[in-house]
Parts: C-alpha cells; sequence; structure tokens
C-alpha cells in the first residue's frame, strides 16, 4: 500500500485527505494558447496536491541568471541530449531556435510506480509525442481554452509583460494552437480561473479511480470471493 495524498475534502472546501491506497501514476498534459490560463491552473493545482510532480525539461541552452539545475531545467550538454534521445529516454522533445528541450522518461516512471502524477505544461507537439510514447496509455490530456479571442488578447495585454509584437506573435499562434483541440481527452473553456480549477480536479480524480489505474483490485476481489467461500 502507498500512503497518498487524495484531496477530495477540498471539493467541499476540506482539508486534504492522506489515504492508503494503490494505483499507478498518471501523466497529467496541459495545453492552451499562452494567455489561457495554462500556467496559473498548474501552479494551483500542484498547491492542491503536493503530490503531483512537475515535469522539469531537460535543455541544452546555457543557464540563465537565477535559474537552478534539477529545479528550472535539468541541463545537458549538446552531446547528453542526443544520446538520450537514441536511447530513448525522452518522451518528447523538439529544437527551439538552436537548442533542444525535451522531458525526460525516468522521472516520470519513477512517479507513476510510487503512485504519483506527473503534470506536464507542453504544446500540442509535445503533447502528441507523449501520447505516442510507450507511457502514452497513462496519459490524461487537457486543453484549455480561452472564451474568445477579444478575452485572449485582453488577458496577454493585461499582463504588461509583453511588447505589441510579442502579443501579435503570441495572437497569431494561437490560432495554430487551438486548431489542436480536438486531439485532447478533455477541453475546458476558461471563462473563470476558480471554475476551471474545479473542473480539472473533478477530471484528475475520477481518472485516477480509473479501473486500470488500481491493480490492487483483481487480489481485492479475490480476497472477498474467497471469504465468500468460507461462509
Amino acid at each position: 500500500m502507498l500512503d497518498l495524498w487524495f484531496p477530495e475534502g477540498q471539493m467541499r472546501g476540506k482539508a486534504p485527505e492522506r489515504i492508503l491506497t494503490m494505483r499507478r501514476g498518471l501523466l497529467l498534459i496541459l495545453s492552451s494558447p499562452s494567455g489561457a490560463g495554462k500556467s496559473t491552473l498548474s501552479k494551483r493545482l500542484m498547491g492542491w496536491d503536493p503530490a503531483i510532480s512537475f515535469s522539469v525539461s531537460a535543455t541544452t541552452r546555457a543557464p540563465r541568471a537565477g535559474e537552478v539545475h534539477g529545479r528550472d531545467y535539468d541541463f545537458r550538454s549538446r552531446e547528453e541530449f542526443q544520446r538520450m534521445v537514441a536511447e530513448g529516454q525522452m518522451l518528447e522533445h523538439a529544437e527551439v531556435f538552436g537548442n533542444f528541450y525535451g522531458s525526460p522518461r525516468g522521472p516520470v516512471e519513477q512517479a507513476m510506480t510510487e503512485g504519483r502524477d506527473t503534470l506536464f505544461d507542453v504544446d500540442w507537439q509535445g503533447g502528441q509525442q507523449i501520447r505516442n510514447s510507450p507511457l502514452g496509455r497513462d496519459v490524461v490530456s487537457v486543453f484549455i481554452l480561452p472564451p474568445s479571442l477579444a478575452e485572449l488578447e485582453q488577458r496577454l495585454r493585461g499582463r504588461g509583460q509583453d511588447s505589441e509584437e510579442v502579443i501579435a506573435h503570441r495572437m497569431s499562434r494561437s490560432r495554430d494552437e487551438i486548431s489542436h483541440w480536438a486531439e485532447y481527452d478533455y477541453v475546458l473553456i476558461n471563462h473563470d480561473i476558480d471554475r476551471t480549477e474545479a473542473e480539472l480536479r473533478t477530471i484528475l480524480l475520477a481518472e485516477r479511480l480509473r479501473r486500470d489505474r488500481q491493480p490492487d483490485l483483481t487480489a481485492l476481489v479475490r480476497d472477498m470471493n474467497t471469504e465468500f467461500d468460507r461462509r
């Protein structure tokens, strides 16, 4: 038995409950166009359930000021990264502006074995690669849509972080990203961040209870049948 957080009590405003359960961890993919709320929802979900692991990306780019290896990124040489890809140690990877980025497979498999879920904040291409990986059967994918393009642009401007040129580029990219919404298991329209967070929790709780993610059920029912026979 594994001692895991199963914070269903928080759906009613209660503190998280710790229960004994045996299950296989899952891979939760969140994707959205920039500004739709994906990063905020990721942080909230991990705050709600501290047992959720965040997939730290590996990269070949040099660390920036303040970045910590293993926390912000898993910094690798180009040779190391390419070796990991060749050996099947990356669930997904891509080259961006001359640097490689990817999701290492080892930490995810370790979390699954321990019954912990792993959260991926990736675009549709990364999500597609993870779904097609050897761990694809344990993927739950969620796409976050904005209620409208006008609202999406307003949120991007409201952050006060980007220039007009960057905002225009993000809005242009959003069309391609949104075009892949039908590839996901669930689609949430983020009208309100609190409501969307509650919906995301509901999805995760239901997926954790799927029969095929509870490998101890067969033994449990077998023991019950033995007890029936003894009556």
